[in-house]
């Protein structure tokens, strides 16, 4: 079966790339017997997940599960292009968790989503599921390769929502390639899951000084699908890293961990020490964008945190789209 795109109209949530964009630096590295270290740049990387973390020996047990008509829908070829595919608003199969597995089946989807979340993170994307889409079964996910052997990658997908869980098959790629998530309240209201992740960027702002946010705050925002790495990394827009004070750096190494804090600490653990082998929090630039500010209060809600070797794109209006990209760059 075909990839499907929720019917549900929203103009916001129709932007699709091909993820092939993001890791044209990866795409001849997946090995079929990956380390728990990888090299990023001279640096050894420990913290990656493994094919026997977890969250992939579930995938692992819940591919032996699969009827054979089950593995025809949604166990897929490692270069399969859905698994390349980045949409803020798509089901890589047409098959639904709740129509198509059964509950034993849905236990262990479930698990795995448990496993590469953190317990707060679990929390707030199950209730995400259920305010966009009416729920967790109504998500869909594919298996691409065999986690018997390698490379494997397990995918949730739906509305606002993209998951992964690979073992580092992907090395280099923290999270196993772009992650997506989101929700559908208005981005400024305190019943949308992840406003307080603006409440913690415009800290950066109010700290700035007025040369400073003259660097940082820009008019329009690229497009929220624009999160590739750089080819060129001096033109990344914002106010460097290493424009900032110590306490200013604080600040954007916290709301990038916050970014973060929906996941497992493996995959958390590999993002944060890729932007170290990248040049850490110096190397960053922050941008806020004064485009699409919702109440014209001048707390943004669009911005953007971009290193060499990382993109986090977060559009608040009108509701939240969020990107992560993390990679290592090609040598």
């Amino acid at each position: 079966m075909s990839e499907k795109t929720d019917p549900r109209p929203c103009s916001d949530c129709d932007n699709s790339v091909d993820r092939r964009r993001f890791l044209t630096t990866t795409a001849g590295l997946a090995l079929a017997g990956t380390t728990t270290a990888m090299l990023v740049r001279g640096s050894m990387v420990h913290a990656a997940p493994t094919p026997k973390s977890a969250a992939e020996t579930v995938v692992g047990e819940l591919y032996t599960t699969l009827t054979a008509d089950q593995k025809k829908a949604v166990a897929l070829a490692w270069d399969d292009p859905r698994r390349t595919r980045v949409n803020a608003n798509w089901h890589v199969v047409s098959q639904t968790i709740g129509d198509f597995f059964n509950k034993s089946q849905q236990d262990l989807i479930r698990q795995v989503v448990k496993d590469i979340t953190s317990e707060d993170g679990y929390e707030r994307l199950m209730k995400q599921m259920e305010d966009d889409y009416g729920g967790f079964p109504e998500y869909s996910i594919a298996i691409f390769g065999d986690p018997a052997k390698g490379p494997f990658e397990f995918e949730l997908t739906g509305r606002h929502l993209t998951l992964r869980a690979d073992g580092n098959s992907v090395p280099g790629a923290a999270f196993g390639g772009p992650l997506v998530y989101g929700h559908g309240e208005q981005g400024n209201l305190k019943d949308n899951l992840f406003s307080h992740l603006t409440v913690r960027a415009n800290e950066v702002f109010k700290a700035l000084d007025s040369d400073q946010r003259k660097k940082a705050l820009l008019s329009d925002a690229p497009g929220e699908t624009a999160v590739q790495l750089r080819k060129n990394v001096d033109k990344i827009p914002g106010i460097a890293g290493s424009d900032l004070s110590k306490d200013q750096q604080k600040l954007v190494k916290a709301v990038l961990k916050d970014m973060l804090s929906t996941y497992r600490e493996e995959d958390v653990s590999e993002a944060m020490e890729i932007l170290k082998a990248g040049g850490g929090i110096e190397s960053t630039r922050f941008a806020f964008y004064s485009g699409e500010d919702i109440d014209n209060d001048k707390v943004w809600d669009v911005w953007r945190i971009e290193s060499p070797t990382v993109v986090c794109h977060f559009r608040g209006a009108p509701h939240v789209h969020a990107y992560i990209n993390i990679q290592r760059r090609s040598s």
